[in-house]
């Protein structure tokens, strides 16, 4: 009891909600529906096949507005960092999409997340008032610092079922990080979302509104137990892996076929001995409607037995071609020739591939339980993740999306797609590389996790990614025959999502007290204890170079990629301009301080001079 007389207003809602729940939309009443429904004179306006939902305004807002932030990074959580190939970002996933449109636009071959399935108990970032603007209300949840860079605290609130904007925050949430995701891929890229009954139906309308429905590959189900759960009504064993494609390839499969299993090989002899190898029979006819009249005959096998078409089917060759396959022994016949008619499909011509099926058996790809048996093997026991995704089932969407490149996952959790990605590089000699991207959301105080000593989910992510290279590196210092690739990386980077090494110019803001302050940003734009190593990553990913591009720190300036490009930070005189001018090989671009020229003027001209002179592109920040 809570003291109040009845609402009247509440309970008839709930009243007509029980006679009408098609006129409610997220536990509200729709007068758009209501009008619809009793109106005489029905007029919807705007009338079109469109996904709407409150917020969808900030949605575009929130992936429109640029960022400051930068990557920072953290070479002591690191492995190989300067030779790996592979990344792990520790921060809030919106800014990091943002901050990486830039260098990898256009460069990652597989996208593979598993975020938030909106249940009702998930905590993930999104707007709860849908009236203030976006600083607004940033501002007074506190989620930004002094610079606008967003702080850890305030960032998740749980999206609970009573909110009246159930579904429309889950949406304004994923809409801006999927619609940036897109514009990282490949045009030969695909990318697998993980999401259950929950929000599947939204998530596909989504995803068609972004990519494009023509693009849409195939729904996955995964068995994701294989135990039935105690539910009242029915057990979900189920989760669904939605799958789309960047681009539609005309005459390309969107996605890889995947390796022959030792079941599917088994299907392959050869009883004739033919010279061409293994093959397997595989039906002469087709269904009568889709043949043409030169598909139907009495087809004279060798012998002289004739083979009549049953009703409803005809030959899958014409005549004339089935004549050229039976001379060339392509047509099978049985051992004793009077078998019916089969064509020869050899396991060369096969590419040693399979199709790809929707449904993704445990028996093949694991389950839940078993994710989480892997990683407490890992961590000796101690079950640190709840809800890991299974390896087994990466490792298949891999083999289907990504032979090559980067993959990224910006929902990383514990890390499962790092480890799948390292494993199967293991498994086939590849060169996959991995991103990761992880909030440093904080781990429950009473979860095992916690009490293990780890602070955070991207800790035991980070971590679990340290277990499984040492894991790989022992076996490949123990069996180094069964390892296909020689060169396997066997490392990775470790960034954090960190505010600007640079005072940010905002002349728009200039008022007449923090005048002097923006004048200081515009003589003097490096904050104070801004570190080189940071300033040189900001400048790297701003001027369109990768995190894992070829660096070569030299006593003068960082060299990145042999030269292409070049950073200057401590010190530029006439001798130092002559050296970078007349480097081998010669520089695309050159940047440095503005303020390494603080009262030289005739050098920084001289320089510009130079630079122009030599065809080098000259900034200065």
């Amino acid at each position: 009891m809570n003291g109040e007389s009845l609402n009247i207003k509440d309970d008839n809602l709930n009243k007509l909600k029980s006679v009408l729940p098609e006129l409610f939309s997220e536990d509200q009443l729709d007068w758009e529906k209501l009008k619809a429904h009793f109106g005489d004179n029905i007029v919807i306006a705007n009338e079109r096949y469109t996904l709407n939902w409150a917020g969808k305004s900030d949605a575009f807002k929130a992936l429109q507005q640029p960022t400051t932030a930068t990557l920072k990074p953290a070479p002591e959580e690191s492995i190989d960092f300067d030779i790996t190939g592979n990344v792990f970002i520790e921060g809030e996933n919106l800014e990091v999409l943002k901050v990486l449109q830039k260098s990898y636009y256009g460069k990652v071959k597989c996208i593979i997340i598993d975020p938030p399935y909106n249940t009702g108990s998930d905590s993930f970032i999104y707007p709860d008032s849908f009236k203030e603007n976006k600083a607004d209300y940033e501002k007074r949840i506190g989620d930004k610092d002094e610079d606008g860079y967003l702080m850890k605290e305030g960032y998740f609130r749980k999206n609970s079922k009573d909110s009246g904007h159930f579904h429309s925050n889950w949406l304004s949430m994923m809409y801006p990080r999927l619609f940036l995701a897109k514009n990282l891929m490949r045009d030969d890229g695909v990318i697998f979302i993980h999401i259950d009954d929950n929000e599947v139906h939204n998530l596909r309308l989504v995803m068609n509104e972004i990519f494009g429905e023509e693009n849409f590959v195939a729904s996955f189900i995964w068995e994701k137990r294989t135990n039935r759960e105690n539910r009242k009504v029915t057990s979900v064993r189920h989760d669904y892996i939605l799958c789309y494609s960047r681009l539609k390839l005309d005459g390309e499969r969107p996605i890889n076929q995947t390796p022959m299993t030792e079941k599917a090989l088994a299907n392959y002899k050869n009883p004739d001995n033919d010279p061409r190898g293994l093959w397997k029979s595989d039906p002469a006819t087709a269904q009568a409607g889709h043949g043409t009249d030169s598909q139907f005959y009495d087809l004279v096998a060798p012998n002289g037995t004739k083979h009549q078409l049953e009703s409803g089917r005809c030959w899958l060759y014409t005549k004339s071609v089935m004549e050229e396959a039976i001379k060339d022994n392509r047509i099978w016949f049985g051992k004793d020739g009077n078998g019916v008619p089969r064509i020869k499909t050899f396991l060369d011509a096969k590419e040693r591939g399979l199709t790809p099926e929707t449904m993704l058996f445990a028996k093949d790809v694991g389950t839940t339980e078993t994710a989480k048996n892997h990683i407490k093997e890992l961590f000796g026991g101690i079950a640190v993740f709840e809800t890991p995704k299974s390896v087994g089932l990466i490792n298949s969407f891999l083999q289907m999306g990504a032979d090559d490149g980067i993959v990224l996952d910006f929902f990383a959790g514990s890390g499962s797609t790092a480890q799948a990605v390292l494993e199967l590089n293991k498994q086939d000699g590849g060169n996959r590389k991995f991103i990761l991207v992880q909030l440093p959301e904080l781990c429950d105080e009473n979860s095992e996790a916690y009490k293990a000593g780890f602070k955070t989910i991207a800790d035991i992510s980070k971590e679990r990614v340290r277990k499984v290279i040492q894991k790989i590196q022992k076996e490949k210092s123990e069996k180094p025959d069964l390892f296909e690739n020689g060169k396997l990386d066997l490392g990775f980077k470790v960034f954090k999502l960190s505010s600007s090494n640079f005072k940010i110019w905002r002349g728009n803001e200039i008022t007449e007290e923090n005048l002097t302050t923006q004048l200081d940003a515009f003589t003097n734009p490096v904050k104070e204890g801004s570190e080189t190593d940071n300033m040189f990553y900001e400048l790297l990913l701003k001027a369109g170079y990768q995190l894992t591009d070829n660096v070569d720190k030299r006593l003068l300036f960082y060299s990145v990629k042999d030269n292409e490009l070049i950073i200057v930070f401590d010190k530029m005189a006439f001798e130092n301009v002559e050296i970078i001018v007349k480097a081998i090989p010669k520089p695309k671009k050159v940047i440095t301080l503005d303020n390494l020229f603080v009262g030289n003027d005739q050098l920084k001209t001289n320089t510009v001079l130079q630079m122009k002179h030599a065809g080098i592109d000259f900034k200065t920040v």
